[in-house]
């Protein structure tokens, strides 16, 4: 009898960023096929002890380490390893040995792997099917990162991790049986950079929760300002989302407020760095912080926007709000993997003035605004089930459904 070992590099439950999307729909996915055993790690004990919880009925077994490596110490012991240090980052010696141990005792058939971190947890030697879930290309993100931060004392570390683990990632790559990528763009890049073809790499691109995310469903209101709210949503201790808000707080909401100067921007999402806490001291700008529900958020917004100058994969931020039907301004970006028509079912533009004027055509055309989110719903509904679109992994897996 078939049974799947799903390693994942943080418990998915709850789901609410978008690593852990992702993996809870493929958990949820993947126990439809067969009896699946979860090796997972946690950021800290009350989120593993949430995610064992939830998580416990779907599973055949359920192990979660909570990792506790700090940054510097990753750092140092990969220089000296010559490895990545997004590996010593997740790397949990308890994790391994019960990843052996399950192993070991012969029961696994087949193993998915989500998250390139959790491939040094693959055995040497197995017989069945091996996916590895990379998601995005890490690597690329690291090498945009270096460039980005040239004049940045530590903007060495990123050129390096781009570079060992791109080698990583190609390694992997060829040794198990397909690697999967949320987006074909992200699919296309990993192509090239490997020179592996399209039997061995496969794009299997996000979903999107259209009965949860459904604008007629009834939610407490929040308090918004007078004028027009244009709202963001997402990890904000992430530096892609701190430095699009950054510069939508600092460059474009000002241009916005020439027009609209009741105008204000709503940056929501937990663990808000410093550098976005402070962005509240600005004229029209509330940071939220962690709240329980983005939902109310997204249907109080006249728009919503994803200024991303750094963006990997499909940006589940805009599938929300775009199943909301709300309108969306993004950066190209942002939009990149996202199977809609820019002018249609969002508006996708990449300097400040562009952006602004984008924003402030749709609060003065709220018909149009609501237009467009109308038709954004429909593209989510008919294109982005979860049901349909990891749908390959049976397939995949060799397991029919």
């Amino acid at each position: 009898m078939a049974e799947i070992l799903f390693l994942v590099h943080r418990a998915p439950w709850p789901p609410d960023r978008g690593d852990r999307i992702r993996s809870w729909h493929m958990l949820e996915a993947l126990a439809k096929l067969a009896p699946v055993h979860v090796a997972a790690l946690a950021d800290t004990e009350a989120d593993a002890a949430i995610a064992r919880e939830k998580m416990a009925p779907l599973c055949k077994s359920l192990t979660i380490e909570v990792r506790n490596v700090s940054r510097p110490v990753a750092l140092a012991q990969a220089v000296l390893r010559g490895e990545p240090v997004s590996n010593r980052l997740f790397r949990s010696a308890a994790l391994a040995r019960h990843v052996d141990a399950l192993i070991g005792h012969g029961d696994v058939s087949h193993i998915v792997a989500f998250s390139g971190q959790m491939a040094q947890y693959l055995p040497a030697r197995f017989d069945g099917p091996v996916l590895m879930d990379f998601v995005d290309v890490d690597s690329a993100k690291f090498a945009t990162y270096a460039e980005q931060d040239k004049r940045q004392p530590l903007s060495w570390v990123h050129a390096r991790e781009a570079c060992v683990l791109g080698a990583y990632e190609a390694a992997v790559a060829r040794r198990v049986g397909a690697s999967l990528f949320v987006s074909e763009a992200e699919a296309a890049l990993f192509r090239k950079q490997s020179e592996l073809g399209t039997d061995k790499v496969r794009a299997v691109e996000n979903g999107i929760d259209t009965d949860r995310f459904d604008p007629a469903i009834q939610l407490d209101a929040v308090e918004a300002g007078e004028g027009p709210l244009a709202v963001f949503t997402g990890q904000m201790d992430y530096l892609p989302n701190i430095d699009a808000v950054r510069w939508f707080a600092n460059h474009i909401l000002p241009l916005i407020r020439q027009r609209h100067p009741q105008a204000s921007f709503a940056i929501v999402g937990r663990a808000p760095a410093d550098e976005v806490l402070a962005l509240a001291t600005l004229p029209g700008v509330t940071v939220s912080g962690e709240v329980p529900d983005v939902r109310p958020w997204l249907a109080a917004a006249d728009v919503v926007v994803a200024p991303l100058l750094l963006a990997r994969g499909v940006q589940n931020k805009l599938l929300e709000a775009m199943a909301m039907a709300r309108p969306v301004v993004a950066s190209a970006a942002a939009a990149t993997g996202i199977d809609a028509v820019p002018g249609e079912h969002l508006l996708v533009a990449d300097n400040a003035p562009g952006i602004a004027e984008a924003v402030c055509a749709l609060f003065d055309d709220r018909a149009a605004a609501a237009m467009m989110g109308q038709a954004a719903r429909v593209r989510m509904i008919a294109r982005y089930g979860w049901d349909t679109r990891l749908a390959p992994l049976g397939e995949l897996l060799g397991l029919p459904a």
